[in-house]
C-alpha cells in the first residue's frame, strides 16, 4: 500500500465508523434521559404522595411559586456542572441539561399526579399548573441527580483543574439542604414539633445537628467521606464546612418556609423555632450531599 493511500483508508474507516459512533452517542443520551426520569420519580415520590404539597399547588401565592421556579433554573445549571446527563464543557451545555431536567421533572410530575387522580381535566387550569409546577422543582433536581446515582459515571474534572472548590462544596450542601428541606417543610408535623419544643430543646437540636453533620463527613466511615490532613486542626474544618454548611441550611430553611407561607403572621420566636426544626433534616441533607455528589 502506497503512502498516499494511508490517509484515504483512514478516512474511509472513519466514515464507516461514524454511524456507529453516532448511534452510541444517541443511546448514551437516551439512557441518561431514562435515568433522569427514574431519578425524578425516586427523589420526588415522597412529595408527590404528600397531601400538603397538593394543597400548596392550589393555594400557594403565585408570586412565591414563580420565584421558586425561577430560582430553580440557575440551581439546575450549577448542579449540571457537577452531575449532568453527560460531560459538559461550557455553560450553554449546562443550560441545555438544566432545561432537559426541568422538562423531565414536569413530565414525571404530571404523569404521576394524573395517575393518582390528583389532577383531572375538569380542574381549573391554574390549579393544574400550580400542582405540577411545585412538584417539578424536586423532580427536576432528582432528574439531574439520577444520572450520578442510578449507574451513571460521575464526570471527573478536566486535567489541570481542581476537582472541588470551597464554593462548589458549599453549593452542593445548599442543594442537599434544599432538597431534604422541601420534603419536610410542607408537613403539619414540622410546625407541631416547633410548638412543642422549648428553648432548651432548640439548643440541643442545634448541637445535635452540628454534631451529626460533622460526624457524617469526617468521623463516620461513610463512602466518599472527606478526610482531614494531619496538619489541619479539627476546628478549622468545623468552622469552614460544618458551621458554614449549617448556616447555609438555616438560610435555605428560612426561604423555603417563607415560600410555603409558614412565616406569615408568625411571631419571630416561632419562626426561629420552625427554622431550627426544619434545619435538622436540612443539615443532614447538606452533609449527605457532600458524600453523594
Amino acid at each position: 500500500m502506497g503512502v498516499a493511500e494511508v490517509p484515504k483508508r483512514a478516512a474511509t474507516l472513519a466514515e464507516a465508523d461514524a454511524p456507529g459512533q453516532k448511534e452510541a452517542v444517541n443511546r448514551q443520551f437516551f439512557v441518561g434521559l431514562a435515568r433522569g426520569f427514574g431519578g425524578a420519580l425516586i427523589f420526588a415520590l415522597p412529595m408527590l404522595m404528600t397531601m400538603e404539597m397538593w394543597w400548596l399547588g392550589f393555594y400557594l401565592d403565585r408570586f412565591r411559586l414563580a420565584l421558586l421556579l425561577i430560582v430553580n433554573l440557575p440551581l439546575l445549571v450549577l448542579l449540571s456542572h457537577h452531575a449532568g446527563f453527560e460531560e459538559t464543557f461550557e455553560w450553554r451545555e449546562d443550560l441545555r441539561d438544566a432545561l432537559i431536567a426541568y422538562g423531565i421533572g414536569i413530565l414525571a410530575s404530571a404523569v404521576v399526579l394524573t395517575i393518582f387522580g390528583i389532577i383531572r381535566p375538569t380542574m381549573p387550569m391554574d390549579e393544574i399548573v400550580g400542582k405540577i409546577a411545585i412538584q417539578s422543582m424536586p423532580a427536576s433536581i432528582g432528574a439531574l441527580l439520577g444520572r450520578t446515582q442510578l449507574g451513571g459515571r460521575k464526570v471527573e474534572p478536566q486535567e489541570g483543574t481542581k476537582g472541588e472548590t470551597y464554593a462548589s462544596e458549599l453549593f452542593l450542601m445548599a442543594i442537599g439542604a434544599l432538597f431534604l428541606g422541601l420534603n419536610v417543610a410542607p408537613t403539619e408535623e414540622m410546625i407541631l414539633i416547633s410548638y412543642k419544643m422549648t428553648e432548651w430543646h432548640a439548643v440541643l437540636l442545634i448541637l445535635l445537628s452540628l454534631l451529626l453533620m460533622h460526624g457524617f463527613v469526617y468521623a463516620v466511615e461513610f463512602k466518599g467521606e472527606s478526610t482531614l490532613g494531619p496538619e489541619t486542626p479539627w476546628w478549622s474544618a468545623f468552622l469552614r464546612f460544618t458551621l458554614a454548611g449549617y448556616a447555609i441550611s438555616i438560610l435555605v430553611c428560612l426561604y423555603v418556609l417563607w415560600t410555603f407561607g409558614r412565616t406569615d403572621e408568625q411571631a419571630a420566636t416561632q419562626i426561629v423555632m420552625s427554622v431550627i426544626v426544619l434545619g435538622f433534616p436540612a443539615s443532614l441533607g447538606a452533609a449527605a450531599a457532600r458524600l453523594i455528589l
